[in-house]
């Protein structure tokens, strides 16, 4: 039988597949709860224990580290699976996700020798750190660098600081966004070290979810995931220990440059969770148009010309989305490489917005599918048309994207990832 996953990911391994079995089997778990994480607009609390419970936690953490050692094919493939059910959760689970980049690229940037001997026994212990508490110990992380600062030469303004002080640091900023505020166990944070006032000063540091001087920014009330928990947060005088930051100069900037594709090489699979939640709007969408009959004959009301017109423009957008999605997956994760990483990023800016463009279309035409009856809060094509929403501004629009990528193109420079306000 195929596994959800396989509608996105194609030729997996069986190394592969016994791990999306893994999510497969927790998806009934996931969606009983879907309605209720929707309605209430929170996380369901449990699912930690069933994501915990199934190894997930530690889905891309190496072996050696107590993860299952999976790769990017393996978190896209997840996400998908996961946005299918409850993209709220999914989207959670890609930011739990995330954290391991922190470890896995140290390890990468240590082993092409971009650190010297003193560096490396700063990074490393650090990186370990990381990967331990996501695979061995099997714990929830947060990963929070976005911040609401905007930046003309910069995707990602940060302008939380990092005092020394003894024993360690003061953390002060706002963080806008990042799921699973209050939900992870532990946050891992973004800060700009004082006297820097450049990318060579950011840092990363471990933050406990009920450290002193830690407070969420605001409830998270949005048309999107309504039950990510991004609430964001407040950090003031935080204290963070030596041994649970990563303060090296430079050294966030060139661990970022170990990814492949986007700046913490990971990226597509949050945009793998609105593929997943398209795939599932089509098929309810097709499932309902063909269960239902016009009152006034035993035809379904898929058999409408008009309806045909919709579905055959949902399937040509889902496909649309699933073909760039795929490529880019294949861009990022094929050995050999197929191209250059300034290749590889210019189509991931356009990738990124032909897949929720693409998606939300399939929203709008299954919104159109089902009428006036589909327009209620709960109902899948409302449901699922407010989802999608978010696709179009995460990260970064598709208008944003396509310049990036023409830049690229005609300047052939790209815009700086990270930026730190003065």
């Amino acid at each position: 039988m195929k596994l959800t996953a396989e509608h996105f990911v194609e030729n997996m391994s069986a190394e592969e597949k016994e791990r999306a079995q893994r999510v497969e089997n927790i998806l009934p778990i996931i969606k009983a709860a879907a309605a209720q994480v929707d309605r209430d607009g929170e996380f369901h609390l449990p699912h930690v224990k069933t994501f915990s419970e199934a190894g997930l936690l530690g889905l891309i953490i190496p072996k050696e580290y107590g993860g299952l050692g999976g790769g990017l094919r393996d978190m896209a493939a997840a996400t998908f699976a996961l946005g299918t059910v409850c993209p709220s959760t999914a989207l959670c689970f890609f930011f739990h996700c995330s954290s391991a980049s922190r470890g896995l690229l140290a390890l990468e940037a240590l082993e092409a020798g971009l650190f010297n001997e003193q560096e490396a026994k700063l990074v490393k212990p650090f990186a370990e750190k990381v990967l331990t508490t996501m695979g061995h110990e099997g714990r929830w992380l947060a990963n929070f660098a976005s911040e609401s600062v905007k930046s003309e030469k910069a995707a990602i303004t940060i302008s939380t600081k990092a005092q020394k002080v003894e024993g360690g640091y003061l953390l002060n900023g706002i963080k806008a966004f990042g799921c699973a505020t209050g939900i992870a166990d532990q946050y891992l944070v973004t800060a700009s070290l004082e006297g820097y006032e450049d990318a060579s000063g950011l840092a990363t540091f471990f933050v406990a979810k009920d450290a002193e001087g830690v407070s969420e920014r605001q409830k998270w009330d949005a048309i999107g995931m309504r039950g990510s928990a991004t609430h964001g947060l407040i950090l003031k005088d935080v204290f963070v220990a030596d041994n649970d930051a990563l303060t090296v100069p430079g050294a966030f900037v060139r661990c970022m440059q170990m990814s492949r594709g986007s700046f913490v090489g990971n990226q597509l699979a949050s945009i793998a969770v609105y593929l997943g939640q398209a795939w599932s709007i089509y098929q309810q969408t097709l499932t309902t148009l063909t269960s239902s009959k016009f009152g006034d004959s035993d035809k379904s009301i898929a058999s409408s010309p008009m309806h045909q017109q919709l579905i055959g423009e949902m399937m040509c957008d889902l496909e649309t989305a699933t073909l760039w999605l795929r490529r880019q997956l294949d861009l990022e994760t094929a050995e050999p490489e197929i191209l250059p990483k300034q290749d590889v990023v210019k189509r991931w800016r356009l990738c990124k917005g032909v897949v929720a463009e693409a998606g939300f279309s399939v929203a709008v035409n299954a919104l159109k599918c089902t009428g006036t009856t589909g327009t209620g809060f709960s109902n899948p094509s409302a449901h699922g048309l407010r989802e999608m929403a978010m696709a179009l501004v995460q990260a970064f629009p598709a208008e944003r994207g396509r310049l990036m990528a023409a830049q690229m193109e005609v300047e052939g420079a790209e815009q700086s990832q990270f930026g730190v306000k003065k």
